[in-house]
């Protein structure tokens, strides 16, 4: 295991002490440490791993210094096009060093959106160019090749990270400010919908949480799609099915999911039928691989979600206030819905216990009855 300061360290003492990245759970304690320890302006928590890649080759026009991404190999397709037609040998041929955190690493358990992902980011990132290492205890000849790679070709490397590779950090977490949990949010709307209506639910906690909500009370799966990957999508997998079916369809987003593909979003909201309805719970983190702050809390969700397109936003803070909106948010076409939670759940959450696939083809065999 490595020490996570020590790692640190030994990268500011290569000249690395700039970065850029979405938060990962295998990554959470270096992250953590990156975030309590680095100046404001050399490291930001972006919207999507593309975004962080372009901040990167900005940072090295200005200093001529190479500048870390961190990221999930999920996100590895966020980086496809500004690494292969910004940063590329062929095109400005900039230095970039990624840190990637390897889910799905072959013969280790993980979550089924992690498997295929885990088999192919070797090759992918071979395929696009990127010069790669695994990160092993004694990383310190595995960053001084990197670097030097870098500094003789001015081509982007990777070190991959696995399962298990820093020592623990504790993130020191904001205190609550909210009055209600995202669990007690998610009850308290979904008390609300009706059962020939349709939840897409975003990835990670929330999906978990719909799941055991819908345990809970005896309920079963099939109008639920609890995307387990593909985080910034939801809502265009919301938009989809409504465009296809006559259910009303409640996309129930998170503001980090949300931020990710903003324009996604926008597309939604202006091709929006009446049978489309948006949900974001906000609580201002990435909470399911570590609660790395987001920008939600810092920006008017409400005007931002009014110039994408909704016709009107509801915004709620309490349970109180869900039972007081959510009538009329229901009603209201073209709406959208903002709930602000605190961060947190249950130390006892679960995950579905049943598969992609089977939940996939419960909800078709839902929707195929609903047309009959």
């Amino acid at each position: 295991m490595i020490d996570t300061k020590t790692f640190y360290e030994y990268l500011l003492k290569k000249e690395i002490d700039t970065f850029f990245g979405v938060p990962d759970s295998l990554l959470k304690d270096v992250c953590a440490y990156i975030t309590q320890n680095t100046p404001t302006d050399k490291h930001i928590i972006t919207a999507n791993e593309g975004n962080a890649v372009a901040l990167a080759c900005g940072h090295y026009l200005a200093t001529g210094k190479v500048a870390m991404v961190y990221l999930q190999n999920s996100g590895l397709g966020n980086i496809v096009n500004p690494l292969i037609s910004l940063a590329d040998e062929d095109v400005y041929n900039i230095p970039v060093l990624f840190m990637v955190g390897w889910r799905g690493e072959p013969g280790t358990k993980d979550e089924p959106q992690h498997k295929k992902q885990g088999k192919i980011t070797l090759s992918t990132l071979e395929v696009l160019g990127v010069k790669t290492f695994i990160l092993e205890d004694e990383f310190e000849p595995i960053i001084n090749e990197a670097v030097k790679y870098m500094k003789n070709t001015l081509k982007p490397a990777a070190i991959v990270v696995k399962k298990g590779t820093f020592s623990k950090v504790k993130l020191e977490l904001p205190p609550n400010i909210f009055s209600i949990s995202r669990e007690e949010a998610l009850e308290a709307i979904m008390k609300h919908i009706d059962n020939k209506s349709v939840i897409v639910s975003t990835t990670g906690k929330t999906s978990r949480e719909v799941f055991e909500i819908r345990v809970k009370y005896g309920d079963t799966h099939e109008r639920d799609f609890l995307t387990v990957g593909s985080m910034g999508h939801t809502a265009s997998i919301a938009l989809g099915i409504a465009l296809s079916s006559k259910k009303r369809v409640f996309c129930i987003d998170g503001d980090g999911s949300m931020l990710m593909h903003l324009g996604g979003l926008g597309v939604a909201a202006i091709n929006a039928p009446k049978n489309f309805k948006y949900i974001v719970i906000n609580n201002g983190a990435h909470e399911s691989v570590g609660g790395q702050p987001t920008i939600a809390l810092s920006i008017n969700f409400k005007k931002v979600l009014e110039g994408l397109g909704f016709s009107k936003v509801y915004e709620v803070k309490t349970l109180e206030g869900i039972e007081r909106e959510f009538p009329k948010f229901k009603k209201k076409n073209k709406s959208a819905l903002v709930v602000y939670v605190n961060q947190g759940s249950r130390n006892d959450l679960g995950r579905p216990t049943t598969t992609p696939v089977e939940n996939k083809e419960a909800l078709m065999k839902f929707l195929r009855r609903s047309r009959k």
